[in-house]
């Protein structure tokens, strides 16, 4: 394979990664990984490194757009990234007493159970805040096609175990929470699809900055995969924040579940076969 073909796929890639990172809330490993790996033959340890870079570009490119949409809500965030780095601590500090491809299968079966529980929800917001959500005020609106939309958030601590948890997969795994920090807001906090995908977005940036510093230093991150995949990403990022401002929610859910899905059968089968 000549370099321009090599560089062209890995851009075009890259591109399907961000723009499907900014409409579901993930980084852009789901189709940077297999693409780097399968595709291309490499270790994983630098698709994972490549794959960390464009999930802070996923992150750059799309959160500004939703900021200044006024769709992210900041303070969910702030919040709830304190339990996914704390959970990262306690994951990596367990991480050799636990076998990973246990723990692999298990996370691919709430991958399931999330994407089925994501197709079977129906109600898309509630104006009414608990009592904790509503002292760290925690609620907000966002715009829609009928106007601003006023929302509260229920069920904060039950949020927060869920995201320490998926901080916890993080730091065993080495993979990106992305997945279950939309579940964690949609399901279990009953914040808006858009918001939680948004606000996703938005956190996936500084979750995996810590990441790609450590495969940065230990040789992981090769220019010639980060820098395409950077600017596909980027490219892709900004393509999915246009489109997710005017997409239907039910359609943005049914394209999560399937991604989450794909993502559970990729784990299970990794588990099963001892290569996690």
């Amino acid at each position: 394979m000549s370099l321009a073909l090599f560089t062209l796929i890995l851009l075009l890639g890259a591109f399907c990664a961000g723009m499907l990172g900014a409409l579901t809330g993930l980084g852009g490993g789901v189709v940077l990984i297999p693409l780097i790996t399968l595709g291309f033959g490499y270790d994983i340890r630098y698709a994972i490194g490549t794959s960390l870079i464009a999930s802070i570009a996923t992150s750059s490119g799309a959160a500004a757009a939703y900021i200044k949409e006024g769709i992210t809500n900041i303070r969910i965030g702030m919040f709830l990234e304190i339990a996914t780095t704390s959970g990262a601590i306690i994951g990596a500090a367990v991480a050799i007493l636990i076998p990973t491809h246990f723990v692999a299968m298990l996370f691919g079966l709430v991958l399931l159970f999330s994407a089925v529980m994501t197709l079977r929800k129906q109600e898309e917001h509630i104006s009414v805040n608990s009592p904790f959500a509503a002292k760290l005020k925690m609620g907000g609106t966002y715009p829609s096609k009928q106007g601003m939309v006023n929302y509260g958030v229920r069920n904060v601590f039950g949020g927060y175990l869920i995201m320490t948890l998926a901080g916890i997969l993080s730091g065993i795994l080495g993979i990106g929470s992305g997945a279950v920090k939309v579940v964690a807001m949609d399901i279990m906090m009953r914040v808006p699809f858009k918001v939680s995908t948004t606000t996703s977005n938005f956190m996936v940036g500084v979750t995996t900055a810590a990441g790609a510093v450590v495969y940065l230093q230990r040789g992981y991150i090769q220019p010639g995969l980060a820098l395409p995949a950077i600017i596909g990403v980027l490219l892709g990022a900004m393509a999915g924040s246009k489109i997710l401002m005017n997409a239907q929610v039910k359609w943005l859910r049914i394209l999560f579940s399937i991604v989450i899905g794909l993502m559970a059968f990729e784990m299970i089968y990794n588990g099963i076969t001892h290569k996690l």
